[in-house]
């Protein structure tokens, strides 16, 4: 079903984000005879950019039996390309933490500013128990 919907998919959440990209990524490993069990932190950054996600997706099911153990440390910063992610739901996170960083990669350098310094001015509550956002970049972000 991920495989149909690769170019619908809102991650719930930071992790869940992460997750999905981390399964791209593991494809693409897959595909190119590579220890497919693990993603290190910066190693994205160096894999081939031009495989399309139903191909990186279908290795990965072709060479999993009936589920996939892996572990991630995938940081996905600004300059970061989403392979699989189009929307992301989310709350509001602590300035200079990584995960500011990941909201900037997906929806840009100055439209997370923008967006923060609305919540910030509408008293929005931050961090894991406040308010939420829906998260859609522009083509152009």
């Amino acid at each position: 079903m991920l495989i149909r919907h690769s170019s619908h998919i809102t991650a719930v959440g930071t992790t869940s984000l992460r997750a999905l990209e981390s399964l791209y990524w593991l494809g693409v490993k897959c595909l190119k005879g590579l220890d497919y069990h693990s993603l290190d932190q910066w190693e994205a950054y160096s894999l081939p950019q031009e495989i399309p996600p139903s191909e990186a997706l279908s290795a990965l099911l072709a060479h999993s039996s009936h589920h996939i153990q892996a572990t991630t440390r995938l940081m996905i910063v600004p300059g970061y390309t989403f392979k699989l992610t189009r929307k992301l739901i989310t709350n509001f996170h602590q300035p200079e933490s990584t995960l500011l960083m990941l909201v900037a990669a997906f929806v840009g350098k100055q439209a997370w500013k923008n967006i923060y310094a609305y919540a910030l001015q509408n008293n929005f509550r931050f961090l894991s128990y406040g308010d939420s956002s829906l998260l859609i970049p522009f083509p152009d972000s």
